[in-house]
């Protein structure tokens, strides 16, 4: 009977540690496709050409295939813990000089790419030196 008791708390220690863990796994937010923002959105004006509008916003996402007028940029954000938010900007040109601007999703604030802490570490005094992710002019 001792020995069954010892097996049973063994396999269930190893069992929590594994990656079998009853507590879940790790996710992290998933962005994909153009970073649109709705500062960027706003500079968009009827007229502006082709080569304006990639300098403001940068190359498309989708370029419709059977019709070369249209342009997408799409922004997908798959929060782990979370719903889907999903953003979509698309253009139509006519000829060279854009004629048309419509918002899909909610740009009302910033996509929600990091949390307020950022990337790294936040505290100076953790900070490593040598680690290139936290180098700064000053530290040399």
């Amino acid at each position: 009977m001792q020995k069954l008791t010892r097996t049973v708390t063994l396999t269930v220690a190893l069992t929590l540690v594994s990656g079998c863990s009853y507590f879940g796994v790790y996710k992290r937010d998933l962005a994909q496709g153009n970073l649109v923002t709705s500062a960027m959105a706003e500079q968009l004006q009827p007229g502006m050409t082709r080569q304006q509008v990639v300098n403001l916003m940068g190359s498309p996402m989708l370029e419709a295939p059977f019709d070369a007028r249209q342009w997408d940029y799409v922004y997908r954000l798959d929060k782990a813990y979370g719903g889907v938010e999903q953003r979509r900007l698309t253009l139509t040109f006519q000829g060279n000089r854009l004629a048309d601007i419509e918002r899909h999703g909610d740009f009302s604030r910033p996509p929600s790419v990091a949390d307020e802490r950022g990337i790294g570490p936040t505290d100076s005094t953790n900070a490593q030196k040598g680690n290139l992710l936290n180098a700064r002019p000053d530290d040399e």
